[in-house]
């Protein structure tokens, strides 16, 4: 994208302003400057400033239990509040935004009859349907037909939608845009287009490829309609996402004057509050050969300067246990080399999933939690301590993250100070072709098979990750940074992707069970930095599956699985509340337990919040069980 976006705004403001509402305001008889309506183009590009779904605070309340629910992620180690409602849930409302900017376009286009702009209305429809999408992942029913329509005549109290309706209500209107984007008529102004520059053609491939989401989520409960929403996609003349060019990438501006959270998440602490890696997830990646493992986490604190450090001072046995499991020394116990797959795969490592109080979590505690200062070094007033486990890759999710190298505690500083404005993959290749897998797999009449699309949507997969990381800058990233001689880069290398497609954990083989196993443990993993597609993917497919030789959900003695939550709890609305009568009846028709903090009712036992579920939630399998 061309340099600072944001100004690119602020100039098309000023010019735009004059030259083109000239135009459109010539037949008027009214001067440009006396006219108060914002112009569609500039509403585009606010609408594009305002598009964010798992935005930071998502990720600091809702993704942490989300992960811990489904065991993608670790918070150190599990008990019984790990599975208790608490007061977390954020709803995701950022649709509404997107809504409130399409229907003031649409005022516009039919006010001043200027149905040459329908497209700046369309983008900002397929954004609003995105967003709501994500919306109903956590709320079930929502407010959509009747939002934001008050101004121009609508209620001032909104209904709630069916999830159900707006399923087919969305895979309409994402037609109904297509055809917007697919007229020729269509005018606009590329430059104020952030996300595809004004390209029309990938507007549309987006709509069409967005079905496939709905169809997804849909399948549980309508698996007909479903295929049938997936046999129009690929049937569809618009396209849909199949390369990384046409890949849904975002990346607001090329340089800010500040720290604005509205360029990324917005917490340079995000690593921290996210909680933690599990074992299994990175194993799992581990067995696969699996790149994306390098890019999702970070290496953990043990190079081979810091093992030699460990090992000069007399501490090589205080060493985590799998760490000594990969180093190779000589013949005078001194590192020669890493063994095992060698860097960088040697340095990555998750918490172990484990109950806590139970046998399991004290035969490991000194070992991986309670371990004071035994993975810590002292030479001379100079202390550190090494981290043992990978924690989420923050650059990823922010991109002005500073980075520094562990080094000995007499060692240099080494950080990697590279910031870039975030690039965020919003929507990939290797999304759309593991749905189409997924959806073949089940029965769907599609042009290729299960197979194919499975084997294209691990590779683009890959190779999406792997472009967004270079685009981060993200540490390790080609480089070293030339303070340990064994170090290994990170970046995508020839030969690796045949080689994680030959390893058995990813081979399209065994039976259909296995094979459709497959296809959903590389969703999760293609997910592992979009948190509600993640959640919502292990909710509805049921994996990770118990006793699972590829990646084993476990199954604690401690707490039953019908005890672990599958949504949020909703808090009843005040009788203060305008939308009280409408908010509790929707509630109560969805049928949900009262629980809320402010009325002091509490919030419902995780059982409920298993057993009450959303629409789209009602049949599928349970935690662990799979397929």
């Amino acid at each position: 994208m061309k340099a600072n976006k944001i100004l690119l705004i602020l100039l098309s403001v000023c010019v735009l302003g004059l030259s083109s509402c000239r135009d459109q305001f010539a037949e008027m008889n009214q001067s440009p400057s006396d006219v108060t309506t914002a112009e569609p183009s500039f509403m585009l590009t606010r609408c594009e400033l305002s598009f964010q779904v798992n935005d930071y605070l998502y990720w600091f309340y809702n993704q942490l239990l989300y992960s811990n629910w489904s065991q993608l992620g670790a918070s150190g180690t599990f008990s019984e509040g790990t599975f208790g409602q608490g007061t977390a849930i954020m709803t995701q409302d950022n649709y509404i935004t997107m809504l409130n900017y399409r229907n003031d376009i649409n005022d516009y286009v039919e006010k001043f009859e200027h149905p040459e702009l329908k497209a700046y209305s369309a983008m900002c429809g397929v954004l609003a349907i995105f967003g709501g999408i994500f919306s109903s992942d956590i709320n079930g029913d929502i407010q959509y037909t009747e939002a934001c329509m008050y101004k121009f005549g609508g209620p001032l109290t909104p209904a709630y939608d069916k999830v159900e309706a707006l399923y087919d209500l969305w895979v309409k209107e994402l037609d109904d845009y297509i055809a917007v984007f697919q007229d020729k008529s269509q005018n606009i102004i590329a430059k104020q287009d952030l996300f595809f520059n004004g390209d029309l053609a990938k507007w549309a491939r987006l709509a069409n490829t967005i079905k496939l989401k709905i169809a997804v989520r849909l399948y549980n409960n309508n698996p007909e309609k479903a295929k049938q929403i997936a046999q129009a996609v690929v049937g569809n003349s618009a396209g849909y996402i199949d390369s990384i060019e046409d890949s849904f990438l975002f990346h607001k501006a090329d340089a800010t004057t500040g720290g604005d959270d509205a360029y990324g998440i917005g917490d340079t602490n995000i690593e921290n509050f996210w909680g933690g890696s599990s074992g299994n997830v990175i194993n799992f990646m581990l067995a696969s050969k699996d790149p994306r493992v390098r890019y999702f986490y970070r290496k953990n604190g043990y190079n081979s300067k810091i093992v030699q450090c460990f090992i000069d001072n007399g501490k090589y046995e205080n060493l985590p246990p799998y760490v000594k499991d990969v180093v190779v020394l000589d013949e005078d116990g001194n590192f020669k080399e890493w063994g095992g797959m060698g860097e960088p795969w040697v340095r990555y490592f998750g918490h172990p999933i484990v109950f806590k109080d139970s046998d399991a979590y004290k035969a490991i505690s000194g070992t991986y939690y309670d371990t004071g200062t035994r993975y810590q070094l002292t030479i001379g007033d100079a202390s550190k301590s090494y981290g043992i486990y990978s924690s989420l890759n923050g650059e990823m999710l922010l991109g002005r993250v500073d980075y520094s190298v562990p080094t000995t505690p007499d060692g240099p500083v080494i950080q990697d100070n590279d910031d870039v404005v975030w690039w965020q993959l919003v929507m990939g290749a290797g999304e759309t072709n593991l749905y189409l897998a997924e959806l073949a797999q089940l029965g769907a009449a599609l042009p290729k098979s299960a197979e194919e699309y499975y084997n294209r949507g691990v590779q683009l997969s890959v190779q999406e990750w792997d472009n967004v990381a270079a685009k981060n800058k993200i540490p390790y990233y080609k480089t070293t940074y030339n303070y340990d001689p064994n170090e290994g880069t990170i970046e995508l290398k020839d030969g690796e992707l045949d080689a994680m497609m030959a390893t058995d954990a990813v081979k399209f083989t065994g039976t259909d069970s296995e094979k459709l196993e497959k296809i959903y443990l590389q969703q999760l993993m293609n997910f592992t930095l979009m948190p509600d597609d993640q959640f919502v993917t292990a909710r509805r497919s049921g994996y990770p599956k118990i006793g699972s030789n590829l990646l084993p959900f476990v199954k604690f003695d401690e707490i039953e699985l019908t005890a672990i939550p599958r949504r949020f709890s909703f808090p009843w609305p005040l009788p203060t509340d305008v939308m009280y009568d409408i908010r509790t009846a929707n509630l109560q028709e969805q049928g949900f337990t009262p629980g809320s903090n402010q009325s002091g009712i509490g919030f419902p036992s995780s059982t409920v919040l298993n057993t009450e579920r959303l629409w789209q939630d009602k049949n599928a399998p349970q935690w662990g069980a799979g397929k």
